[in-house]
């Protein structure tokens, strides 16, 4: 049996071998070397206790010399801390942090104390989250990875924080397949929002027992104990013994690290830390995991949700410390957390007051969601989770969310599904009344796909030579819309007045159509649906024309086709055109209360109806089977329905909404009307007479500049809706109303937030859509990004950001 080195002997050989490469011995070194001694002496944990901030690239060798022997000697643990901006270069970092595989207990790293220089630290970082450590307590606070992708080992860590790290907005899919040990893991004040991608990746860590997006305190005891006194009483107490296991102390790995935290005097106080999130690097890849962020201005949790509804920032501004509650670990396998413990009484939400929330705790039923998708979760936001809880829980989610789609209880595998379809045809050739119809199998197909797949595959619309002279000719789209009988083609129009038809399958352009300064910005497009190279496109001037795309070549030739256009008056200020079932008719509107109709064999101009709303009309819309009805939305909170056949003077009822309203449209059986006012007000009527059928009840954000938009996809089995001020498109159930998923859009590069200006489904496949996704940013391009959400992002790298073709809608500005 090897003998241990004892800690006199370490010491003597780190002398050593500072003396042979002529550095002197770093007294932070020395000092820790002999408090390890005095805890071994009174038999206490003997830990070695490195502090960053002493360190510098002269210690580095003899330092690295001494922490590869410690795994066979007395010391029991080593805690590798830092506790404000660290002089050791990371390159020297990373060996440092992996020379003890055994006794590694807390690695204490916090990015945003290492000041400028962190910028030229990125892929020490990301091969710390790629490559892994053998540490059982990591404190990422105040990180900046943007998606994160933690794929290395860490098979003995049971302790994750990454408070604070105001650039963490999603996960990657396997981010926590390496972590069988996590039991405790903190992402209080991150940018996560996503509940379904979050409780798919955190659904791969089956040892989890504590998860934290917020700090619930009793009112109490928050105002007679700031965060620093809590945690200070809590040393003071008799919670601070430890004895080593073989591979995890025997208490909360939260607590080992607050007591480092307060061990060596004074320590950093976390509750004054600022928060950036201003981007540096605006042409990094969007596959970049890291935000590289500037530390120049001070930048509010609050900044980060401009639109934040009322009540927001008197949470948000409570930035007290956050600390995993006093409770300690069992040596054995039992779990963690005892709910019947005294030290743990059940606090009612309603009592508490949230500290330090992330925008994924401002989700409806967000609490109920977590704990019905997690069953091994045993504490939220510091609240003990009751079976009582659990069957709450259980009942909101049935009530409020789809697990799969159809309302398929069970996820099946497609080959089970096909093979059940095979043996039921085999059996029903007799025509048995209760076979199965291939709509049903269809059904059961898309929702086991959809089911296997937490990350749909996203990808922008590419091209490959767009024009005669410039085959990387980019372009900024404004409105598009999908052919209604050809599943490859689409079209779409720029804010330069561009006409564009495009296959967006092979992403070629099929015709190019130029503004020749006629136009502004396109906003109407509408195909005929019985001529179907025929489309009528209508821009913010009033300029209104219909193209055959047949007599339009794909390039820009510097000549133009007047042949293969029909102009018609103009309509000022126009936002909306659209034909009806027959093709022989078409309404326009815009920024006034009236509504002009022209027929389309004559291109005449025929009425111009006045008045028929107190504020501007946004969007007018014919049925799709009765060539005469059409239906007005204004900002006015009116949705009227008329009926050209009696001259529209009164509308056929009106209906009412809280708020402006932006969008509405006839489902594809003219059975409902959906409608959208501002902010995620979007509700589905009866379209005989407009009384409510389904109010989706969507979470509003205070915001009255936040315009929603909403359509059907599947026919209309569902809906998708998105807002302008959010980078989320919900996907809901038309009949029940209940919440299938939400699809996060992510853009390129730190800060390049995307938002929602337009959306459609795909009319020829199955929960597949588009949407035309504009940055924050003024100097990128808007773009049209397909989602599939029968694909995941692995699956098909097809639909993924990282593509190498030329962008379609280039970020250039």
């Amino acid at each position: 049996m090897t003998t241990s080195t004892d800690i006199a002997s370490l010491e003597t050989r780190y002398m050593c071998s500072c003396q042979s490469r002529g550095v002197l011995p770093n007294k932070q070194v020395l000092s820790a070397l002999f408090k390890a001694k005095l805890k071994k002496a009174r038999h206490e944990v003997s830990s070695l206790v490195i502090l960053l901030d002493d360190i510098k690239d002269t210690d580095f060798h003899p330092l690295l010399d001494l922490l590869m022997e410690v795994d066979l000697s007395q010391i029991d643990a080593v805690d590798i801390i830092n506790r404000s901006v660290c002089i050791l270069s990371w390159e020297y970092l990373l060996p440092l942090l992996r020379a003890s595989s055994r006794k590694l207990r807390v690695v204490d790293l916090q990015d945003i104390l290492f000041g400028k220089d962190f910028l030229l630290y990125v892929l020490p970082l990301l091969d710390l989250a790629q490559r892994g450590l053998p540490c059982q307590v990591l404190n990422l606070r105040s990180s900046h990875f943007r998606k994160l992708n933690m794929i290395g080992n860490f098979t003995r860590m049971h302790t994750l924080n990454l408070d604070f790290s105001a650039s963490l907005t999603n996960f990657r899919e396997d981010c926590f397949t390496c972590m069988p040990n996590l039991k405790f893991l903190s992402l209080c004040e991150t940018r996560v929002t996503n509940l379904w991608t979050t409780t798919a990746a955190l659904a791969k860590l089956p040892s989890l027992v504590e998860l934290r997006f917020q700090n619930f305190l009793q009112d109490d005891e928050a105002r007679k104990h700031p965060a620093s006194d809590r945690r200070n009483d809590y040393w003071d107490s008799d919670h601070t013994e430890i004895t080593i296991h073989d591979e995890a102390p025997s208490v909360s790995g939260e607590n080992i690290m607050y007591r480092l935290f307060n061990e060596e005097n004074q320590y950093l106080n976390n509750t004054d830390m600022n928060l950036d999130v201003s981007s540096e690097a605006e042409d990094s890849s969007d596959d970049s995991e890291v935000d590289f962020s500037s530390q120049d201005r001070e930048t509010s949790f609050m900044e980060l949700l401009p639109d934040a509804p009322p009540g927001w920032e008197d949470l948000v501004n409570l930035q007290n410390e956050v600390s995993f509650g006093p409770m300690e670990m069992q040596d054995d396998e039992e779990p963690f957390f005892r709910l019947s413990d005294t030290r743990l009484p059940y606090i009612t939400p309603k009592k508490c007051i949230s500290h330090n929330p992330s925008p994924i705790c401002f989700e409806k039923f967000y609490r109920e969601y977590m704990i019905a998708s997690l069953p091994n979760l045993k504490i939220l936001d510091n609240l003990p989770i009751r079976k009582v809880d659990r069957e709450k829980a259980e009942l909101i989610f049935s009530q409020k969310f789809e697990r799969l789609p159809y309302k398929r209880k069970n996820k099946e595998s497609v080959v089970s599904i096909l093979q059940n379809r095979e043996t039921r045809a085999n059996h029903a050739r007799g025509l048995s009344p209760r076979r199965k119809s291939q709509y049903f199998y269809s059904r059961s197909l898309s929702a086991a796909k959809v089911g296997s797949v937490a990350w749909p595959a996203l990808r922008p619309l590419s091209i490959m030579g767009t024009t005669a002279r410039d085959d990387r000719r980019s372009y900024r789209p404004r409105q598009f819309e999908y052919h209604p009988s050809d599943a490859s083609l689409m079209v779409f129009g720029t804010l330069d007045g561009e006409v564009i038809v495009i296959n967006h399958e092979s992403e070629k352009v099929v015709s190019y159509i130029p503004s020749l300064g006629a136009m502004n910005s396109v906003l109407g497009l509408c195909w005929l649906k019985n001529y179907p190279s025929k489309v009528i496109a209508g821009s913010d001037n009033g300029s209104l024309r219909l193209y055959d795309i047949r007599l339009m070549p794909p390039t820009a030739t510097g000549s133009h086709h007047s042949s293969g256009s029909v102009m018609f008056d103009d309509f000022d200020q126009l936002t909306s055109v659209h034909v009806n079932s027959t093709d022989e008719l078409f309404l326009a509107s815009g920024y006034s209360k009236h509504v002009a109709l022209y027929d389309i064999s004559s291109g005449r101009r025929l009425q111009v109806f006045d008045d028929m709303h107190r504020e501007h009309i946004n969007v007018v819309k014919f049925a799709h089977h009765s060539p005469s009805i059409f239906a007005t939305s204004s900002f006015d909170r009116d949705v009227k329905l008329w009926d050209l056949r009696q001259k529209p003077n009164q509308p056929c009822y009106t209906a009412l909404s809280s708020r402006g309203n932006v969008m509405v449209c006839f489902s594809p059986d003219d059975q409902y009307l959906l409608v959208s006012a501002v902010d995620n007000e979007v509700k589905q009527l009866l379209a005989v007479d407009g009384r409510l059928h389904l109010d989706f009840s969507i979470t509003s954000t205070g915001s009255s500049q936040n315009y929603t938009r909403s359509y059907y996809m599947n026919g209309r089995d569902y809906v998708i809706s998105g807002s302008c001020d959010e980078h989320v498109v919900r996907i809901c159930c038309a009949q029940t109303g209940r919440r299938l998923k939400d699809v996060s859009l992510e853009g390129k590069g730190s800060g390049a937030s995307m938002f929602v200006q337009s959306l459609r489904g795909d009319p020829f496949r199955d929960f597949s859509m588009s949407v035309l996704a504009a940055y924050i940013r003024p100097s990128s391009n808007s773009e049209i990004v397909k989602v599939n959400l029968l694909a995941s992002s692995d699956q098909d790298k097809g639909y993924s950001y990282t593509r190498q073709s030329q962008p379609l809608f280039g970020s250039g500005g």
